[in-house]
């Protein structure tokens, strides 16, 4: 299902002509980002602050959050799926270089498809390490009990040592590079991240499905893994 914008999105242009309104970002995609982005604000911050009970509920959302990205990843919309934006080093190399292929104008840029692998990985490792990680005082990860020792401690010293910063730091190197695109590069991010339409090249037009089937499919998604999440958390003493 394609979004119709308003025209003024799609004037004839030097730098968009040709340019049609195409459905970039379906639903489901729009309501993971914004969903973790909010997640994650609060995890820190309930973590910082000591409140940890409600930071595990919040790793917990993280967690059922990410699974759900994962398998996303490989079912979910045209410009969703990590092959849509798994890009070859000659690729990024050509961005770089101003080469940019038409489809590196319309999903993830290789540069952003980096920045978005990162910040999967490190709080997918972030979400992973909480889960058996123990404060040795009042807050241990529901599969503690489950690893040796050893495990623990290095599970515990990564979580609260080092993974919150590195989360940190790739947060706001991926909020200064969007404000970099929208100002300098004039390049429309954050809207098509809300109603999920962007104006792009006729070359590249396709689109994403984002339609009511597609949307159910996520939405089973969702439960399952809410349900694994939830498992996981009912195993903590």
């Amino acid at each position: 299902m394609t979004a119709s914008l308003e025209p003024a999105r799609c004037r004839p242009g030097p730098d968009n002509a040709g340019a049609l309104p195409v459905r970039v970002w379906d639903l489901p995609t729009r309501l993971f980002h914004w969903s973790l982005a909010l997640t994650v604000v609060c995890s820190l911050a309930t973590g910082f602050g000591g409140v940890m009970e409600w930071h595990f509920r919040f790793g917990y959302a993280a967690l059922s959050l990410l699974l759900f990205r994962v398998i996303w990843g490989f079912i979910g919309g045209r410009w969703s799926r990590f092959s849509a934006f798994i890009y070859a080093p000659r690729s990024l190399l050509a961005y770089l270089r101003g080469q940019a292929h038409p489809d590196h104008l319309v999903g993830h840029t290789p540069l952003g498809a980096l920045s978005v692998f990162a910040l999967l990985v490190v709080l997918i490792a972030q979400v992973s390490t909480g889960l058996v990680a123990d404060d040795e005082i009042s807050a241990s990860g529901p599969l503690t009990r489950f690893v040796p020792a050893a495990v623990v401690s290095l599970a515990s010293g990564w979580h609260v040592n080092f993974g919150k910063w590195i989360v940190i730091a790739l947060v706001s190197v991926h909020i200064l590079a969007v404000l970099f695109y929208v100002r300098v590069k004039r390049q429309q991010l954050v809207r098509p991240m809300i109603d999920g339409d962007k104006c792009v090249a006729a070359e590249a037009a396709a689109s994403s499905r984002d339609d009511a089937g597609s949307r159910a499919l996520a939405l089973v998604v969702v439960i399952i893994c809410s349900g694994f999440a939830a498992w996981i958390a009912s195993l903590r003493l």
